[in-house]
């Protein structure tokens, strides 16, 4: 009780040498009451209720039962829909993270002094990154046909945008003086740039690029429901068809895929950092 009197009311603080020192009152509660408005008011709106969560929880459960353990024998047709994940999400990532980083250099205020055409990318990536990967891949199944084309296409714009967001904000915090220093001995922006800036990009570039294919496998995954092809259009068949128990092989399948890529990525970002 003390500490919530405290909160509310600061008590004074005397000072050795008499003086009584009051601490500005704290705006936590304010804080408090302002959030638990928001939060009430959000449930309202979204028509969340614990309730209904509790009651139809068991229906999930039965689910999940019916999922596992799984069917060994559908091991066999999940391999190849698996490979195309992979291969999606590998090709998606090499492409989206190579594209990034000249867009990235342009990017930077301390590379590219012309605030126009910098601001004008920065505006461009920031409409890019509000484009869900799922409506990006929706979009390119109407363009280019059902297949891990289109859904290839989709990890590589995602990719390209956040690589190159958070690429831009890493060059902006690099050493300047070796660039500065090559190009007052005449060497261009790009030399000067591979040259003194590159050294110390290439650990961060290379583990956003693994923490990227990360991601990008999981999201492969939901893509298929699109038709972006991969393991996902196999999941949404077999949920559709209530196959749960040939469901649950693919989901078990795929976890053991991001455990494994996730490992290799956590041991490579140690040996870079």
């Amino acid at each position: 009780m003390k500490f919530i009197r405290n909160i509310f009311s600061p008590e004074e603080i005397t000072l050795s040498n008499g003086k009584v020192v009051k601490p500005p009152k704290s705006i936590l509660p304010y804080v408090l009451i302002v959030l638990g408005i928001m939060i009430y008011v959000s449930a309202e709106v979204t028509n969340f209720r614990f309730e209904v969560l509790y009651r139809r929880m068991n229906h999930f459960i039965v689910i999940l039962e019916a999922m596992f353990p799984p069917r060994w024998d559908f091991v066999s047709q999940v391999w190849q829909p698996l490979f195309d994940t992979i291969k999606m999400s590998l090709l998606g990532s090499i492409l989206g993270a190579l594209a990034s980083v000249p867009f990235a250099v342009l990017s930077s205020s301390n590379v590219n002094q012309n605030a126009v055409t910098r601001n004008i990318i920065r505006t461009f990536f920031s409409i890019m990154r509000t484009l869900p990967t799922l409506i990006i891949a929706l979009i390119a199944t109407y363009i280019f046909g059902i297949g891990t084309f289109a859904g290839t296409l989709a990890i590589t714009i995602f990719t390209f945008a956040i690589i190159t967001k958070m690429l831009y904000e890493q060059i902006e915090t690099v050493e300047m003086g070796p660039f500065e220093a090559m190009e007052s001995l005449g060497a261009t922006k790009t030399q000067a740039f591979i040259a003194a800036i590159i050294p110390q990009l290439l650990p961060t570039y290379l583990a956003l690029c693994l923490y990227c294919f990360e991601i990008n496998v999981r999201y492969a995954a939901i893509l298929g429901y699109v038709g972006a092809g991969g393991i996902g259009l196999l999941l949404d068949e077999k949920m559709a068809w209530r196959e749960y128990s040939r469901a649950g092989t693919v989901l078990f399948m795929l976890f053991i895929t991001v455990v494994i890529i996730e490992s290799l990525s956590r041991y490579f970002t140690k040996r870079l950092t």
